[in-house]
């Protein structure tokens, strides 16, 4: 995977949206709120289908990104899925459900805390299948007891790997906890379920702000550790 700028994802809220195309698979970003939270879609290139992660604000902006993909093959709305219970993550919840119809998706632990039913309650181990992919359902405990990751492991001439980590994982370390045990409890889950698992090419795209890649954070891991946030 090239390392290029294209590759940071950068985007604004109220600003235009960034796509990463991979084999069978559009990831579409784009930022909304003052609090610059990433909302992601995922597409099916083969079936159309779609999944959307983290209906974060505006749903407006939402509904609009909806279309947008849908004029260039999307079709439906297979789920919505929620990383962790922060309220920042899920103003818009609500409101896209009801518009789109769509099944809702969390961590079991994080469930009862959103402000919609949950249909399906994630645990680590467990698959998300939108149209023809798989994506993987990594759980990383303590920004939240239930935040949970995905995982989307695009076959071709070049495998590549996109982690969409919610707040758990950003570039520089984890995302807060508010204990010790907390700290521990995520640091343990990230190295044991994303950083001794994927290679250093895997591509990381968190909750707020740019992308990173695993080989630029691996070697931090000591420093965070010994830092303790």
């Amino acid at each position: 995977m090239s390392h290029d700028s294209d590759r940071v994802g950068h985007v604004s809220p109220g600003g235009p949206a960034w796509a990463l195309p991979l084999p069978g698979a559009v990831v579409t970003k784009f930022s909304v709120s003052t609090m610059d939270n990433n909302v992601y879609l995922v597409r099916c290139t083969a079936t159309g289908e779609r999944l959307l992660v983290d209906a974060a604000d505006d749903p407006g902006r939402i509904l609009a990104g909806l279309d947008d993909d849908a004029r260039e093959g999307g079709r439906g709305l297979s789920g919505i899925l929620t990383t962790h219970r922060h309220a920042d993550h899920h103003r818009a919840l609500p409101e896209v459900t009801l518009a789109t119809g769509a099944r809702t998706l969390a961590g079991s632990d994080d469930a009862d805390h959103l402000p919609v039913r949950v249909d399906v309650r994630l645990v680590d181990g467990d698959v998300v299948r939108v149209g023809d992919l798989v994506l993987d359902v990594i759980g990383l405990r303590g920004h939240t007891p239930g935040s949970v990751a995905l995982a989307l492991s695009a076959a071709g001439d070049v495998p590549r790997t996109v982690l969409l980590t919610g707040d758990s994982l950003f570039p520089g370390g984890p995302g807060r906890t508010t204990t010790p045990g907390d700290f521990a409890s995520l640091m343990d889950d990230l190295q044991a379920r994303i950083f001794d698992v994927y290679d250093d090419e895997a591509l990381v795209l968190p909750g707020h702000g740019d992308n990173t890649w695993l080989g630029a954070e691996r070697p931090q891991l000591p420093e965070w550790r010994a830092r303790g946030w």
